[in-house]
């Protein structure tokens, strides 16, 4: 009887460890302590599992002709939050409350921030009406994604081509 106790015991807290995830403040701090190491700014990507939009924006971060731009430039800090209650154990600890604390509390996912390597908010994805960018995809929305890249980072002119072409959705 003991050994079975053991076995669902072990079992239970691998479980357990697998679906339970990181605080949002270790996540950062994580980051943050990366970033300062190589000289990166952090974004901080805030997101659900349920989220189309981004899944999208994660995908055309990670596209062949961005994915060196985005990993040479960012130490990225993802977010887990707003699931729906069946996977409510995919959040991290606290993300709801880091979100409000960058101001993203009624914004909807995706919502990311650039952080410098201090931890220092730089910007984030609301445009100037406070309206989130998220993931973009319109021409005005991805003008917009770049001169947030710009003011946060030396982004190059084929950098900012490249981004163009994988994010802009237009016909």
């Amino acid at each position: 009887m003991k050994k079975v106790f053991s076995i669902l015991f072990v079992a239970f807290m691998s479980f357990t460890m697998i679906n339970a995830q990181e605080k949002a403040d270790v996540v950062l701090s994580n980051a943050l302590q990366t970033a300062q190491k190589e000289n990166k700014n952090v974004m901080v990507f805030f997101h659900a599992s349920w989220c189309g939009w981004c899944k999208l924006m994660m995908k055309n971060m990670q596209a062949d002709a961005t994915k060196d731009y985005f990993s040479n430039n960012f130490v990225l800090a993802s977010i887990d939050v707003q699931e729906m209650p069946e996977k409510k154990n995919l959040e991290n600890p606290g993300g709801e409350e880091l979100l409000e604390q960058y101001g993203g509390a009624n914004s909807g996912v995706p919502f990311w921030v650039i952080l410098d390597k201090e931890g220092n908010v730089l910007t984030n994805s609301l445009d100037d009406e406070g309206q989130n960018l998220g993931s973009p995809a319109t021409s005005d929305e991805v003008a917009v994604f770049i001169a947030k890249l710009e003011k946060t980072t030396h982004i190059k002119p084929e950098e900012i081509s490249a981004v163009k072409e994988v994010f802009t959705r237009e016909n």
